[in-house]
């Protein structure tokens, strides 16, 4: 495998960029014109004396914005751990430093546009949830990994990993020779040592956030033409003990199908079937690739079976029986229904229901001595509205049976003892579950997932229920007057959106139109003495009345809408 670099340091030229290994032995030096683009590799002593040194943690990779090209690079990072022997980094903080060296070329329209652009870039890089390895693949399975063959192995991490969860793959795209320089970043870790019976072990787990039809929450369901899903998330649980390893992999991803809930500042939009759209064809597209990476599928869908959700969920079924497909079953389980009430117990109703099924998909299990014992055979396919709160609560629940059997195989726990009644790990075990649905959570709906108490005690809390209103209030507002720009913020990074120097105006500058006016109008009258209040109030009433007409009447208008993001993913 191609060796990549730990330390860094950038130098700074009017010319160039250096960016210099700094790891042992090395003196590979990638420059980087800041005219022309052109990236050569040369040696330190190539570097000028007179250059600005600092250091680095890795390269994000660039991007090109209205005033030109700009580099990305982490300049901090925390270890959070290490899997299989290697270390594994959280990447905290990053620098977006220009190639040109002024801005002066810009007319004042485009030097604010540029500003908007830096602050979407920013807006992702300030997400929290990027990780990386330098020398392990994080983006694969282990047992992807245990699977690959030889010429596999000698690829770089770039080259090998699974472009479903390299969130920084466009802004790769000008590194692509130089994979020794740079880091790929996924999303959500958790890594925590544990004791059982005195014995030490790792328990580890990591969710891949797909970064196609990546999104947020009102603005990308469904999937698109690929038959790729919004907010898709591989999530692995990982045991290490004394040289055995073992892994557990489920899915989570919006209803696979054409659909649509775009925010009107009502407090939950009506979800919208298109019925323009071949939906079996993408359907199909879909589990076709869920059955080639992870073979047999139960999609386990947790959605209301009554109300506004319902048609959403009887079309969902229809089209899996469409499919005829024996490796996909479909399990439907009404959360809110069977939960009311604080009856969380029922939830076992469902985890029973497939524990025959999670018996026969196995788990990923390799013995002290490298010998592979068994294979997942299938995997367990959640989803939600959201695929957050709900779907995490369930996720938490099959993960748990799952480690029950492997602890138990592997000789930690013996097999009369519960993993319930070991109350050091249940409490790492659900804190962990919970701070795994709050960082999922945050990068969709742009708060902390919901029903987190339950997950951390086992319990549904009356504290619980104030900080569910909490959190569904900030969604509310966030998801109408914020959300836009945390989309678009997402499409310039991922490079679904591509800025170009050019003197022509940016999707950035709508102009807003009569409903805005009439806004503004019924707000600019104010009164002057007390005379004129019975008609100042009688105004103002009217006023007020048709400005609320309007607002409701064209509620889509008066969100906070994507302006960047092609059509077809807003449909």
């Amino acid at each position: 495998m191609t060796i990549a670099y730990e330390r860094f340091n950038l130098h700074t030229s009017p010319e160039k960029f250096y960016i210099e290994a700094c790891d042992d032995g090395a003196d590979a030096v990638l420059a980087i014109d800041r005219v022309s683009n052109e990236m050569t590799l040369t040696g330190k002593k190539d570097v000028p004396p007179s250059a600005n040194t600092r250091p680095i943690c890795g390269i994000m990779g660039s991007v090109r914005l209205v005033a030109g090209m700009y580099l990305i690079v982490i300049t901090k990072k925390r270890n959070v751990g290490s899997l299989l022997g290697h270390a594994v980094w959280k990447a905290v903080d990053f620098d977006v430093i220009s190639y040109k060296k002024t801005v002066l070329h810009l007319t004042e329209d485009q030097t604010q546009d540029n500003k908007t652009f830096l602050s979407m870039i920013n807006n992702v890089l300030t997400t929290d949830g990027f990780y990386f390895c330098t020398d392990y693949d994080l983006t694969h399975t282990l047992q992807r990994l245990a699977n690959v063959s030889h010429d596999f192995q000698e690829m770089s991490l770039l080259e090998r990993a699974d472009q479903r969860f390299v969130w920084n793959g466009s802004l790769l795209r000008e590194f692509l020779a130089q994979p020794e320089v740079l880091d790929v970043p996924d999303p959500v870790i958790v890594m925590k040592p544990c004791r059982i019976n005195g014995k030490i072990f790792e328990w580890i787990l990591i969710s891949r956030r797909s970064c196609f039809r990546a999104g947020v929450r009102y603005y990308v369901r469904g999937i698109d033409s690929e038959g790729h899903a919004a907010n898709f998330v591989e999530t692995e649980q990982i045991v290490l003990y004394n040289g055995g390893r073992a892994s557990f992999v489920q899915t989570r991803g919006s209803m696979p199908f054409f659909w649509s809930q775009r925010p009107n500042l009502k407090y939950k939009p009506k979800p919208l079937i298109s019925k323009n759209t071949n939906h079996m064809d993408g359907i199909q597209r879909h589990f076709d690739s869920q059955v080639l990476i992870y073979g047999k599928q139960t999609i386990l869908n947790l959605v209301n079976q009554k109300g506004s959700e319902k048609p959403l969920e009887q079309a969902f079924a229809k089209m899996v029986s469409g499919m005829e497909n024996g490796m996909i079953k479909y399990v439907a389980f009404d959360f809110h229904k069977e939960c009311s009430r604080m009856r969380w117990d029922r939830l076992n109703i469902l985890v029973d229901n497939v524990a025959e099924t999670q018996d026969e998909y196995s788990c990923f299990l390799v013995d002290t001595e490298g010998k592979v014992l068994s294979q997942q055979k299938g995997t367990f396919r959640s989803n939600c509205m959201d695929c957050l709160d709900r779907t995490n609560v369930i996720q938490s629940m099959l993960a748990r049976r799952s480690i029950q059997s492997q602890l138990q195989r592997m000789g930690v726990l013996h097999v009369a003892q519960r993993i319930e009644e070991q109350a050091d790990f249940e409490k790492i075990y659900k804190n962990a579950w919970a701070d795994n649905a709050n960082a999922c959570a945050k990068q969709y709906a742009g708060t902390g997932a919901l029903k987190t108490d339950f997950t951390r005690t086992g319990k549904r809390t009356q504290m619980g229920l104030v900080m569910d209103g909490v959190n569904s209030a900030i969604r509310y507002y966030k998801n109408n007057f914020s959300d836009g720009f945390r989309q678009d913020s997402i499409d310039l990074f991922l490079g679904n959106y591509a800025v170009y120097e050019t003197d022509g105006s940016t999707p950035l500058r709508i102009q807003k139109d009569w409903k805005f006016l009439t806004v503004m109008v019924s707000l600019s009258f104010p009164g002057d003495t007390w005379t004129e209040t019975l008609a100042y109030v009688l105004f103002w009433g009217t006023a007020a009345a048709v400005t609320a007409a309007v607002i409701v009447f064209n509620g889509r208008d008066f969100v906070d809408a994507p302006k960047l993001v092609q059509k077809e993913k807003m449909d």
